[in-house]
């Protein structure tokens, strides 16, 4: 046989393997998946669910009520089958999962879907509900001979150890943004995986080491277990910032508003349900334990997890949503004011680098789905004939329960513990007098509104004199310009038992004006 016969059927050989290659891979991952298919359609039997949720979520104790068999039980009857994927926290993986349709709903805090939408450029879903905020579940704690309050965190060698990207590293981020703390080196983070970790490393830390440590409960409570550990802030001083909320994907909402809504209502009655008894909630998230965590809550431990947490019931969302009858502002800031305070945090701390959005917040929520149902008057305690003012920890026509703080007698002032001193811009005044300049006007009005953030703490507004000219002068003006700088807090929705004036020796003597500072306190733990 010649060499070009030989060529010639070597090509053709090759060909013919080519071409049952491609064949073989076509009845591969073509053909035989459509007769398997096919085979299982015909051999099976119609779904009874007409409809399948997803939700991106992890083991947080919060989402318990998402995972409990009450909500699925509910959905099931309704032929809507849910499903629950653990991410583990994962929250640039849940937004890609939301983003390609994979899942439907998932749940973030807030500060965690504006800073994974703003890192992937894209927000594909749209904030429907709020699912709950944390009480004291999330809490510095540091050995008392390293820090007695958070003032005391102004040092370079200072570090907090913490978990990245969760709600430990926010809390720790708001406490950066509002507390004049200019010395804290910027390499302030030290990493831990999961407050387990950050809780060995609090039990290894010695009693000098200059070491703050984040956590969320238990572990919050197992710290302050170990000798000489103390809390110097948890989430329960704060308002609207460690919040976390169901995101529903853009696309899904808009073409199945009422499936949205089912999935909503059946969560609201799910809280209910097992709010209505006193030990619902505890025994909840005990079991709840079980199922999702190789660590086990004791009674003492669950009932810490459930103090820790605000889940927000009905009337809640109404609120937070602007839906409400009556005037909720002062307990429940509107969702978009939410966005606004958690953005500015974000911004300060440098944790963004830029204004997302332009601002427009507005976007990033929809209330069209709580809306249809406060038109509807739905209430899941409305079939049991419930009352506003009913006995135990159920669910009644009202908001969910606040702590709240109360005016002080001069002994409990005198007992308050410091926590810090606010970073405000100096407050100017016209030379020799009490009268705040206009710009330091603005400044104080945008402090009182961060106090609505604050809602637990006591204010005390410090004039300070300076050493030279005449001292009983200087402690009179200094008195004034306090006086001037809490009545106009007062005139901006401060509540005046809240406040106390008083004039110290000033800390910074090369000032062109007497200056004031913003120190808040707490009541003992």
């Amino acid at each position: 046989m010649s060499d070009r016969k030989q060529k010639g059927c070597l090509i053709a050989a090759v060909a013919w393997c080519i071409i049952f290659l491609i064949l073989g891979i076509s009845y591969k991952y073509l053909v035989a998946p459509y007769f398997n298919l096919r085979l299982t359609e015909e051999t099976g039997s119609t779904s009874r669910y007409e409809h399948e949720l997803t939700v991106a979520i992890d083991s947080f104790s919060g989402y318990a009520v998402l995972r409990s068999p009450f909500l699925k039980d509910w959905l099931s009857e309704r032929q809507i089958k849910l499903n629950l994927v653990d991410d583990g926290a994962n929250y640039a993986k849940r937004l890609d999962a939301m983003g390609d349709g994979t899942t439907q709903l998932a749940v973030f805090t807030i500060d965690s879907y504006l800073t994974a939408g703003i890192r992937a450029g894209t927000f594909p879903g749209s904030i429907v509900l709020v699912l709950d905020e944390t009480q004291g579940g999330d809490a510095l704690v540091a050995h008392e001979s390293s820090f007695q309050s958070i003032q005391e965190l102004n040092k370079d060698s200072t570090r907090l150890v913490l978990t990245p990207d969760s709600p430990s590293e926010f809390l720790a981020r708001v406490i950066l943004a509002h507390f004049n703390l200019p010395r804290l080196s910027e390499d302030w983070l030290e990493p831990k995986d999961g407050s387990s970790e950050v809780l060995k490393a609090l039990k290894r830390s010695g009693a000098k080491d200059q070491k703050a440590f984040v956590l969320w409960q238990p572990q919050v409570a197992q710290a302050l277990k170990e000798k000489g550990f103390h809390v110097l802030l948890d989430s329960s001083q704060l308002k609207g910032y460690i919040v976390d909320v169901l995101v529903a994907e853009r696309s899904f909402l808009k073409e199945n508003p009422d499936l949205v809504q089912t999935f909503t209502e059946g969560y609201f009655r799910a809280l209910f349900h097992h709010q209505k008894s006193t030990d619902g909630m505890k025994d909840l998230v005990a079991e709840d334990a079980k199922r999702t965590s190789s660590e086990q809550l004791d009674s003492p431990l669950a009932q810490a997890v459930v103090e820790g947490i605000q889940w927000k019931n009905t009337i809640d969302n109404y609120a937070h949503f602007g839906l409400a009858d009556g005037n909720h502002t002062d307990t429940h800031p509107h969702i978009e004011d939410m966005i606004s305070s958690i953005v500015e945090v974000l911004l300060k701390t440098k944790s963004i680098s830029s204004e997302p959005l332009d601002g427009q917040y507005h976007t990033l929520f929809y209330d069209r789905v709580l809306a249809t149902l406060k038109s509807a008057q739905f209430h899941p305690g409305q079939e049991l004939s419930l009352i506003q003012g009913m006995q135990g920890n159920a669910e009644s026509l009202t908001t969910s329960g606040d702590k709240k703080v109360q005016p002080l007698s001069d002994a409990q002032w005198q007992t308050l513990i410091p926590v810090g001193e606010l970073q405000v811009r100096a407050i100017g005044f016209v030379r020799g007098s009490s009268n705040v300049s206009r710009s330091s006007e603005r400044e104080i009005l945008a402090l009182a509104k961060r106090l609505k953030s604050f809602p637990n703490f006591y204010l005390k507004v410090i004039g300070q004199t300076r050493a030279e000219g005449n001292a009983a002068a200087n402690q009179k003006l200094a008195n004034e310009r306090a006086g001037a700088v809490a009545d106009l807090l007062k005139k901006n929705n401060l509540k005046d038992w809240r406040i106390r004036t008083e004039a110290l020796p000033s800390k910074n003597q090369n000032g062109q004006f007497q200056s004031v500072i913003f120190q808040v306190g707490q009541l003992p733990y």
